[in-house]
């Protein structure tokens, strides 16, 4: 159990008093304050782990210290004391990132220490992660830019409910949104922590290998199998693996994945002896599974074993209220990796980027700031960025946009039909990223039919 400060925020001073006997009877050190403007006073003067205030109260309700709060430097969790009649209040206050309630009068001790044990472990949890002490090996961003915007406090409320346990979470979103940091804070946030993360790109291995890849083989199970080779689910014995793509996975190896998931246990290529599969499993797709289930593309007894705690990710669109800050961050970042010095975004480079759709979502809008920096001089301009960015800043009239989707969208068809299919080349003729030219097929509905 971790032991923690924690803050009382309640006007009722015979109730007060009960949560903070049961609390210090459980091994914490408690602060009481008598509303919210007190409770603002104490939380500036010292830094508290979890915060229990009453939603309604005289001076300062609970919301608004809280909302007062978000402006700390280390801002604790929050859990709102409620009664039955404002329970809608405070779960409509969860939306804006108050981690629980409790209604009143409380129904038992015991109820109050596991909320209290389950958010302080949280907060443990993350303070690993803020620490540093894991990020140079994970490559998490800050948990501040990982889950900015409005948009992110329910992926983030969710996803501190799920880690510390054993089920398997389906993420959905778009493809670029983020999908595998989300599962790696997952498994750093998890009781496996300690052990590895593996991720398997499931689009990305041919058929005929995906097999040996997740499982492994024997020597001389196929043609070139010179020796015994451990497969993904070993490598991540203990830990955790993420199934990337899983709605590209071929059916009869859905099947296979069914088993293991059902029965934990797995053989390699070519033998037959059973394996353990302690591994938790974390699956991401940017398909929606479920209509893939009814085209026939997807089994549908696995769709039920992998979507047992779902998560979905917002598009970039959605969250444009975190546009300032992500943009903000990657300059930094790329600025600081290319030894350069860039002061940040001028207001009608920023105002371009806030007009822009991001099909490529946050992965579109890192790589074309890392462009931008790289040509950057002082700060980051609009000259920086690329002509599809500006023409949607500059407000051209529908006809006119009409016009130059029209005339890309024949440019990457001539570039396709030159290069026979080849996306690779393809990109390569056009003078853009082949992930660009992904992105520019999936928004118009093109294929390519070779890579």
């Amino acid at each position: 159990m971790n032991v923690g400060n924690i803050l009382i925020v309640e006007d009722d001073q015979t109730f007060r008093g009960l949560l903070a006997a049961i609390l210090v009877d459980a091994g914490h050190e408690v602060t009481q304050a008598v509303d919210g403007a007190a409770g603002l006073v104490k939380l500036k003067q010292n830094v508290f782990d979890l915060v229990l205030s009453d939603l309604k109260m005289p001076k300062m309700g609970g919301v608004e210290l809280f909302r007062a709060s978000r402006s700390l430097p280390s801002p604790p969790p929050f859990v709102l004391l409620t009664a039955f009649g404002t329970v809608e209040e405070a779960v409509a206050a969860i939306k804006d990132g108050v981690s629980d309630f409790l209604t009143k009068p409380l129904k038992d001790p015991a109820s109050l220490r596991d909320l209290v044990d389950r958010l302080l472990e949280e907060r443990h949890r993350e303070r690993l992660i803020k620490s540093g002490e894991q990020c140079e090996l994970t490559g998490l961003p800050p948990l501040d830019i990982l889950f900015a915007g409005l948009a992110m406090q329910e992926v983030r409320r969710l996803a501190g409910e799920v880690a510390a346990t054993e089920a398997t979470v389906l993420i959905g979103g778009e493809s670029g949104t983020g999908k595998e940091l989300l599962a790696r804070y997952i498994h750093l946030t998890s009781l496996r922590k300690a052990q590895t993360f593996v991720v398997v790109n499931c689009a990305a291995i041919p058929e005929n290998l995906l097999e040996s890849e997740l499982f492994g083989h024997e020597r001389g199970a196929f043609t070139g199998a010179s020796a015994a080779r451990q497969g993904k689910f070993e490598m991540a014995a203990g830990g955790t693996i993420m199934l990337d793509e899983i709605g590209e996975m071929p059916l009869a190896m859905q099947a296979k994945l069914l088993r293991v998931l059902q029965e934990r246990s797995f053989q390699r290529v070519g033998s037959n002896k059973e394996l353990r599969a302690d591994v938790r499993v974390l699956a991401a797709t940017n398909r929606d599974l479920g209509k893939e289930v009814v085209a026939g593309n997807f089994r549908e007894d696995l769709y039920y074993r992998l979507n047992v705690f779902p998560v979905e990710l917002p598009p970039l669109r959605d969250r444009r209220d975190a546009l300032l800050v992500l943009a903000g961050f990657f300059v930094r970042l790329h600025a600081r990796t290319m030894g350069k010095k860039v002061s940040g975004i001028a207001a009608p480079a920023m105002k371009a980027l806030r007009s822009y759709h991001w099909p490529g979502n946050i992965r579109e809008l890192q790589n074309i700031l890392e462009r931008a920096v790289i040509l950057a001089r002082g700060e980051v301009t609009s000259a920086e960025l690329p002509e599809v960015i500006r023409v949607a800043h500059d407000g051209l009239p529908r006809e006119d946009v009409g016009i130059l989707k029209e005339a890309e969208r024949d440019a990457i068809a001539a570039a396709l039909k030159a290069t026979v299919g080849n996306r690779r080349l393809a990109a390569e003729r056009l003078g853009i990223s082949r992930r660009t030219l992904q992105y520019r097929l999936k928004e118009y509905g093109m294929t390519g039919e070779t890579e």
